[in-house]
């Protein structure tokens, strides 16, 4: 019985010392490494080459590196026999909280405006709005979703959460499913993507979404790339019906050097950073899932793959 790290793009090292000191007898290969594919029956993922699992015969489980799983759930050519699991970790949750926070502060208090007029040498105050004044709409309300919620209800702004199905979550003003949709995006003077990556999510950040928003609202992504359709942000900013927007993901990473956000005036970039898995942290809850695979006992924080989250 063998585990496999399958991280193309991601230094796989503090994951092979962080498994080595929790499991010692554990078996570990780093793909591409020369390895016998039929001892292999547990996968360490991150974007894996598409298709690859197909090959490997007593496969039983594929575990992400992190809170997304999408880019396992994306392959068509996953074997269905396959659970798949993934990081839930409080450390994570608290880093998305404070890293929207810091966002929304940073557009609030005209920080950026700041920064442009310093190297203006302008000396220009601009109003500002508290939080207690401020609307922020939270789309999608798992795990991030409302650890991100509730930090921003504990600095005082005026929260409300979008899902799928009704949440019940102290200070947060609930909207979910469909007919409910409009009424929360019509509030959402700052709007905060932390939706799963579905087919029914991809390219849900579009022009007729952001019609639905108040004029003047800001956009924040730190969800998924693929969740929206670049040029509709662009048209709805330079119309200013948008007055900002926060991006941390993309749909190609590192943004191409000749990528239209990058000299937007409106467009605040960060490079996938707002939170990121620490081996040290989430390793614990791996090994933990590789001996109840091992003892056939059921698996923590497992995908319903029909849900794709």
């Amino acid at each position: 019985m063998s585990l496999l790290i399958v991280s193309p793009g991601k230094d796989p090292k503090p994951w092979v010392k962080a498994l080595q000191n929790q499991h010692p007898g554990l078996n570990i290969y780093v793909y591409p490494e020369e390895h016998d594919k039929e001892e292999v029956d547990f996968v360490l993922a991150w974007k894996h080459p598409r298709g690859l699992f197909k090959n490997y015969p007593n496969l039983k489980v594929i575990a992400s590196m992190g809170a997304g799983v999408d880019h396992i759930t994306s392959d068509s050519e996953l074997p269905e026999n396959i659970q798949i699991t993934k990081v839930v970790d409080n450390m994570l949750e608290e880093d998305m909280g404070n890293f929207v926070l810091s966002l929304i502060l940073n557009y609030q208090r005209n920080l950026l405006i700041y920064q442009k007029q310093q190297a203006e040498k302008t000396w220009n105050p601009v109003t500002y709005k508290r939080n207690k004044d401020v609307n922020v709409g939270v789309l999608g309300l798992g795990h991030l979703g409302q650890t991100t919620a509730k930090t921003l209800a504990k600095n005082g702004f005026k929260v409300h959460g979008f899902s799928k199905t009704p949440k019940n979550i102290e200070n947060i003003e609930s909207f979910s499913g469909e007919d409910e949709m409009e009424a929360f995006l019509e509030k959402s003077e700052i709007l905060v993507n932390l939706l799963p990556l579905t087919p029914e999510t991809k390219n849900i950040l579009n022009k007729g979404l952001f019609e639905k928003l108040p004029e003047g609202a800001y956009v924040i992504n730190v969800a998924r790339g693929e969740h929206l359709v670049e040029l509709d942000l662009i048209e709805m900013l330079d119309k200013d019906h948008l007055s900002g927007a926060a991006m941390d993901v993309f749909r190609q990473e590192p943004l191409p050097e000749d990528h239209p956000f990058w000299e937007h005036p409106k467009v605040f970039i960060t490079p996938h950073i707002a939170s990121v898995t620490h081996p040290n942290y989430v390793v614990p809850q791996i090994v933990e899932n590789y001996e109840r695979m091992k003892e056939d006992e059921p698996l923590k924080n497992v995908v319903e793959r029909e849900k794709g989250y």
